[in-house]
């Protein structure tokens, strides 16, 4: 930290050795060859998009209930999609306790200020916005500070091996940091959005500027800088569901390129590589649950109206064949129904064999009978192989790693 000097009323930071902030690498003709699959990936998705169809809203809900899922189980706050979709739609949970709800519920707060923000061209990146997006994620624990910086040292742990496998920059760096930051993200810069949303995602988890929320911040950050590109709504452009089952190779490769301090002079092609391979194997997924729930919704739509169920149905058979279970107040503001006619709804797809009722009264789950299961399983028969950009075989770690972080 020696060649590291800061003028804070400023708000400049300088570094000799030539470099402020983590900086991305000179790509190669691989690293250009993905980022126009995923240019032609967004082509495709705003295509299909482009035509309303009402199974469409459907899947965007579940998209943006699985990055919400994805990325605060990486921090230990594991819920269902179930729950997931329940508190992203107000809803109490099913199983999710107290504490996780809120962490959820702060989540999901940010992220759809995030996704207002997309369509305001008035809005500024500035580091007021990205400390009131912390304030909306963990408002409801003050003893975080949420929407201030840290004040002390910052450290990373991996409980499972007792190490600090990070320490963030000093305190006082942290608001001069934080303003190239942003500044930076003003600034113009030819490089594709991708890489810069990749850039800013790292810089904020290395700068470690809170005493908690560091890494869903950092998530959320980068699915902001996407937005304000316009490259696609954020439920579609988020790679933190895909987070979210690869933890580990998250961590490892921050680890990496982190070396245990704040060393942004650093090579971060290997940070670049995986958030490529999250975004392109993430966009060859959205393209697979496009694909099928427009046959899945069409299939329903068949045997909706072979057995005389009205089209308002479909909602919750889609729900009930994705494997969800289905509330009758969620059916109910779905469908946009009375609860009386919601009520006689369920009880009709029950009659016709395609639900399966659990629970009495209000705690009473509707859930796919094997029928309607076979439906989706023939849908889902012969979907097409995910595969690496890179060749790279896939990763067959599976046990999370503990991390925390411990802050002053």
């Amino acid at each position: 930290m020696s060649d590291l000097s800061v003028n804070l009323d400023e708000s400049i930071v300088n570094l000799d050795d030539g470099g402020v902030l983590f900086n991305s690498p000179d790509l190669t003709d691989d690293e250009l060859r993905v980022l126009g699959d995923l240019d032609h990936f967004r082509i495709r998705l705003r295509h299909v998009l482009h035509e309303p169809r009402r199974w469409k809203g459907v899947l965007r809900r579940n998209l943006k209930a699985r990055a919400i899922q994805g990325s605060n189980s990486i921090e230990g706050y594991d819920v269902s999609l179930d729950d997931a979709l329940a508190l992203l739609d107000g809803d109490e949970p099913m199983d999710a306790d107290r504490r996780t709800s809120l962490e959820i519920v702060g989540y999901r707060n940010a992220m759809t200020y995030i996704q207002q923000l997309a369509d305001d061209p008035h809005a500024l990146l500035d580091a007021s916005l990205l400390r009131s997006l912390h304030f909306m994620m963990l408002g409801h624990d003050l003893r975080n500070s949420p929407g201030q910086y840290r004040r002390g040292p910052t450290y990373v742990r991996d409980d499972d091996r007792a190490v600090t496998v990070y320490e963030g920059p000093d305190a006082d760096l942290v608001p001069g940091l934080m303003s190239e930051l942003t500044c930076s993200l003003t600034e113009p810069d030819d490089a594709p959005v991708f890489v810069r949303a990749a850039m800013a995602h790292l810089n904020l988890v290395m700068i470690h500027p809170f005493r908690d929320g560091n890494g869903r911040m950092a998530r959320a950050l980068q699915t902001l800088v996407l937005a304000r590109e316009r490259v696609l709504a954020p439920e579609f452009s988020s790679i933190e569901e895909w987070l979210g089952r690869n933890t580990n190779r998250y961590y490892d490769v921050l680890a990496d390129v982190g070396a245990g301090a704040w060393h942004p002079e650093r090579d971060t092609r290997e940070w670049l590589r995986f958030t490529l391979v999250a975004h392109h194997v993430q966009a060859q997924t959205v393209l697979r649950r496009v694909e099928e729930a427009s046959r899945l919704w069409q299939e329903l739509s068949e045997i909706a109206e072979s057995r005389r169920l009205p089209e308002r149905t479909l909602t919750a058979l889609f729900d009930a064949a994705s494997g969800l279970r289905v509330r009758r107040s969620g059916y109910q503001r779905d469908a946009e129904v009375e609860p009386g006619t919601a009520a006689r709804d369920l009880r009709m797809m029950v009659a016709a064999g395609l639900l399966s009722p659990s629970g009495e009264t209000r705690a009473r789950r509707y859930s796919a009978t094997p029928g309607l299961k076979a439906v989706r399983d023939r849908v889902a028969a012969g979907r097409p192989t995910i595969v690496d950009p890179f060749g790279h075989p896939p990763d067959r770690r599976t046990a999370a790693r503990n991390v925390t972080t411990a802050s002053e």
